[in-house]
């Protein structure tokens, strides 16, 4: 991850009571009152300068996640038999998504918040069939990919999806919101040098990055992280908060390591050696 993340985030400190947006020309305080609440937003209109703003809050507490972590663990370096683990991990934070997602709309929609039902359903469109890529990409390394992903749960993935359950059943889901906003931000980091260089690994005549193609910097999770905070600078400070503090709590555990020791390469080649696809070239690694 490129350390200019953590360096260009300056934004204003987010504040169980209140919070402050500024813009070039103006600056808006509010103090949320016990009577006020719902999708009304006191000033509607939102430009650019406020977008970026909004932006930042929340890059804001990604950073503090980062720093709050301070673990010197490290996963084991990219190999081709790890990129199947990771691509299995893909599948397992891509499956639910979109049910999810849908879940979550159906919820906003019955407390009658439309606009956040309206992001939901865009949600719902824009992550459909994802973990299908996921699939195609470990039957490229020459896997049986539903096989593959019944044996290899990554543990800090499923602690991340059931998070984000979590937050969808809550009685307001709004959580989903700064889960959603995290996960795509930290996808936009991922370049065309760094597929390039898992390409690199792969014999040339294997095609596995279709899913990190889709969730990189190359695909559309610039729009879509600018889209989610041009959507949450128009809610309450209440929500914006809230959704802050999804940010910070989401990337608390896209950045802990796993309780227990990362399975090791040979540990993967005993799981994924009988769960080869017959007459199809194999991936051959040298340990």
């Amino acid at each position: 991850m490129h350390n200019e993340f953590f360096i260009n985030t300056e934004s204003g400190c987010i504040k169980p009571d209140e919070v402050e947006v500024e813009t070039s020309n103006r600056t808006w305080v509010y103090q949320p009152k016990p009577a006020e609440g719902g999708d009304s937003f006191t000033q509607k209109t939102i430009d650019a300068d406020t977008v970026a703003k909004t932006q930042k809050l929340l890059d804001r507490a990604i950073v503090y996640a980062w720093y709050a972590v301070k673990s010197e663990r490290r996963p084991p370096a990219l190999t081709p038999i790890r990129w199947v683990w990771r691509l299995a991990a893909a599948y397992h934070s891509s499956c639910d998504t979109a049910q999810l997602m849908e879940e979550a709309r159906e919820r906003f929609a019955a407390c009658g918040r439309k606009n956040l039902a309206q992001w939901a359903a865009q949600k719902v469109k824009d992550e459909a069939g994802h973990d299908q890529l996921a699939l195609h990409d470990i039957e490229s390394m020459g896997y049986d990919a539903q096989l593959v992903v019944q044996a290899l749960v990554p543990s800090a993935v499923k602690v991340l999806v059931d998070y984000f359950t979590q937050t969808v059943e809550a009685p307001d889901p709004i959580d989903c919101v700064g889960f959603s906003y995290v996960s795509e931000r930290l996808g936009t980091f991922l370049g065309e040098e760094y597929i390039q260089s898992v390409q690199a690994l792969l014999p040339p005549d294997i095609h596995a990055t279709r899913w990190l193609r889709i969730h990189s910097g190359v695909g559309a999770e610039v729009k879509h992280t600018y889209e989610t905070a041009k959507f949450v600078a128009q809610l309450t400070p209440q929500d914006q908060v809230r959704v802050a503090k999804a940010c910070y709590e989401t990337a608390l555990l896209r950045f802990s390591p796993p309780k227990e020791d990362y399975i090791s390469d040979e540990e993967l080649q005993h799981i994924l050696k009988p769960l080869e696809l017959p007459h199809k070239q194999q991936v051959k690694s040298h340990y």
